[in-house]
Formats: structure tokens, sequence, C-alpha cells
């Protein structure tokens, strides 16, 4: 049953955790330092890593259960989550499927993260993002089973096959929404924690077409996150945790355990010099990266 179950008096608290393929590790040591702090949501928001992440977390808002996600994000590698060799993406493009990878793969991962079977199983009210691949609306799945939810909602376009969910063909909610920031608006919010771990538009090099998939995610990111942030009432506080630098390749999942305590240390500061000013002047944008 999800609702206010830690205290009825706390602040309404929303968290809303970005999209970022192999960069979602970082997001554990954000929830880690939240978590730590008392600080636990009311609602979590998520797009693909992030609503995997996301869905754990409303599932058992612990550290014991971020402990877990933490050894399943420890074990991945490229070859768990994009199974296959070149070999079979080429047939796959050759008999003209749609797409290039199966998500076996990806379906296991989430298996293993042992989410709660249903939304209504949650402790914590859960909102994933995903995107109708044939009207581009942006549909919020908030009820049903959660595993195929967060197939959805992870299932990059023409790497992955869209997933068939309650009458409608869906793909990464990153198409259309990386940062979802606006659904916490839906409902009565006091404050919202931004774990944004997308990749922001740099000078890294392109070396495949996921690298092309995900610079595309982040010039949608930068338009529509910077424009949410304005529609956002000025007295609802905003924290936007910063990530660690990563400049890994897409299917290089090595460097996790450095990366989540990298998040964490960051998380912390951030929270520190956030709670240190003013109500009304917490609306500082902490997406940048801060010395550490």
């Amino acid at each position: 049953m999800n609702g206010r179950w830690a205290r009825p008096d706390a602040p309404v608290t929303a968290f809303v955790l970005s999209g970022g393929g192999h960069q979602g590790v970082a997001q554990i040591g954000m929830l880690r330092a939240l978590v730590e702090r008392d600080i636990l949501p009311d609602v979590v928001i998520g797009t693909s890593a992030g609503a995997l992440n996301g869905a754990c977390l409303a599932t058992s808002p612990t550290l014991e259960k971020l402990e877990h996600l933490e050894g399943v994000w420890l074990g991945l590698s490229g070859d768990k989550v994009f199974p296959g060799g070149r070999l079979s993406r080429v047939w796959n493009v050759l008999r003209r499927d749609d797409h290039l990878i199966s998500n076996e793969g990806l379906a296991a991962v989430i298996a293993s993260a042992e989410p709660a079977p249903t939304f209504a199983d949650l402790e914590v009210a859960l909102r994933v993002v995903t995107t109708d691949l044939n009207t581009g609306d942006e549909i919020l799945i908030v009820n049903g089973p959660v595993a195929p939810a967060l197939l959805a909602s992870a299932a990059l376009p023409a790497i992955f096959p869209p997933v068939e969910l309650h009458g409608h063909t869906l793909v990464d909610g990153a198409v259309v929404n990386l940062v979802p920031i606006s659904h916490a608006l839906a409902g009565p919010v006091d404050r919202i924690f931004v774990l944004d771990v997308s990749d922001p538009i740099s000078d890294k090099l392109i070396r495949s077409p996921l690298d092309v998939i995900v610079r595309a995610f982040a010039i949608s990111r930068d338009l529509r996150f910077e424009l949410e942030l304005q529609w956002i009432p000025k007295d609802i506080e905003v924290c936007v945790l910063p990530p660690p630098i990563d400049d890994r390749d897409f299917f290089d999942f090595s460097g996790g355990k450095e990366l989540i305590d990298g998040a964490h240390k960051l998380a912390l500061q951030a929270l520190d010099d956030h709670e240190a000013r003013p109500t009304g002047q917490r609306r500082r944008r902490w997406w940048q990266r801060l010395a550490g």
C-alpha cells in the first residue's frame, strides 16, 4: 500500500530519477545519501534506468534494499545487458526486425533487482515514464505489474524491442522526458529531489550508434529540463543532486563502485549546502559538479 508511510508531518517529498543507461549506477550513491539523512519520498518518478532504481526504492525505502540494488549494478556487464554477438545483431537488421538486441538480458536484470510484483504492492507511490511509439505520446504507468513497465521504460528504440502494455506499443521514456520533473507537480508537493545522471551535451566522442541515441536524448533533456524548472512554483524546494564525472563507453559497466561512492559524497555535500540555505533560497541548481 503506497502513501505517507514514514511521517505524516514531514514535508511532502518527490524523488525524480533520470534515465542514463549505465550511468544510473550513480543514483545508488545519491539515494543512499538521501536515506541516510532520513529524507524519504512520498512519490518516486523515474525514466529508464531511473525507473528501475526508483521502483526498488519504492518497494522498500531502506538502506538494505539499496545495498541489494548496488550488488545488482556491480554485477552487470555489457554482455549481460546487451546479450548476443555482433552476428545476431546483423541478422536482426537483415530480417528487418524492430530491434537489434533481445531484451532478455534487461528483463533478467530487472528480476534480479527484485522490485515489487505490482504497483499496489509498493511502499511508496511510483510513476514510470514511457513513450508510445505509434503516437509519440508520453505514457505514465501507475498501475499493473511493475516489471513490464520497467522493461518498457528502458526499451531503447531500435536497440531493444518495444513492449506491448496497457494497449500501447511502448519504448524508452527518455525519448520524450529524460528527467521527468513535471510529474512531481501532479499532486501536492513541498520539495523535489532530482537525481539526474543523464549525459550532458559535451565534447565526448561519438563511438557507436548508441552514443548517437544518448546524445539525442541529451539535446532533448537540456531543452525540456530548463523549461520544466521554470514552471515549478517558487514555494517548492528543488535540489538537483550532482553526478560524478562518467566518461565510460555505453557498453562499459566497470568502475561502478567508485561512481557510487563519488555520487554519495557529492550528494552529501549538496544536501549540506541545501539545508544551510534559507528556505526561500533553496532553488539553487545542483547539476554542476562540485569539487570533491
